[in-house]
């Protein structure tokens, strides 16, 4: 498992959201170029990237701002969503510099959507179920689908996904820690590599979360933030666990 830094971003501002609400916002930050080169220098394998302003509007909004992002920590691998629900807008941030676009909404809604972006896309896609109880939210997380979580997982399988990111809306940003038991059941359903994020508090969480058979990452984001923490810690805490595990 790896320790993923997020970096989400509104109105040209580093922030981070709770429980996915608009209205409940923390800012840290108003230069995210300079938060992702932060994330970037302490070594970690990847970067996340979120266009929040996308998200709530349903088409992204930050596409120049996270090409400057991505340009800025190349050659790390930076996977980026909010607002892809078409497929313009997956080929725009994947030309931008993104190696994995992160798909939603029309993801959980539209099965054949997903079946033929990922025919187009085999590897370059990361399916988002973002949860409120099992049901996957949509929207920017306004609304509840009627998919569950493990239908909208094993479709992103089949349809060749690199990796499916689940997310307990209701714990993000809390620091009440991540849903662990709801990780690990999608992680049984599904034979793809799931990432956990929603509630990450410390490294106690970022250890749990490392337990369990099929998590390939953990995507952190106010904890990092807060310094709550750290990030090099936590990388070569994980590292040090799988090092030592028998299985290793």
């Amino acid at each position: 498992m790896i320790v993923i830094p997020a970096v989400d971003v509104r109105e040209g501002r580093c922030v981070r959201l709770r429980q996915g609400r608009a209205d409940a916002e923390t800012v840290f930050g108003d230069d995210p170029v300079a938060m992702a080169e932060r994330w970037a220098s302490l070594g970690p394998r990847r970067l996340h990237v979120v266009d929040l302003d996308g998200a709530f509007a349903g088409v992204p909004r930050q596409t120049a701002l996270v090409e400057k992002m991505i340009a800025a920590v190349a050659p790390l691998p930076v996977s980026v969503g909010g607002g892809l629900r078409d497929e313009a807008a997956i080929e725009a941030i994947l030309a931008a510099g993104a190696r994995w676009a992160v798909v939603g909404t029309r993801a959980a809604l539209d099965a054949r959507f997903l079946r033929e972006i990922g025919r187009r896309w085999p590897d370059r896609l990361i399916v988002a179920a973002d949860a409120r109880g099992d049901r996957v939210a949509v929207k920017g997380w306004t609304e509840e689908s009627g998919e569950s979580v493990v239908d909208v997982g094993r479709r992103a399988r089949d349809a060749g996904a690199a990796a499916v990111l689940y997310t307990d809306v209701g714990r993000d940003g809390t620091g009440l820690g991540p849903n662990a038991a709801a990780t690990a059941a999608l992680a049984r359903a599904v034979d793809l590599p799931v990432l956990a994020s929603g509630g990450v508090a410390n490294l106690e969480d970022v250890l749990a979360l490392a337990a369990i058979a099929g998590v390939a990452g953990a995507v952190v984001g106010r904890a990092l933030y807060t310094g709550a923490i750290d990030l090099r810690e936590a990388m070569a805490a994980v590292e040090g666990r799988q090092t030592c595990s028998p299985s290793a």
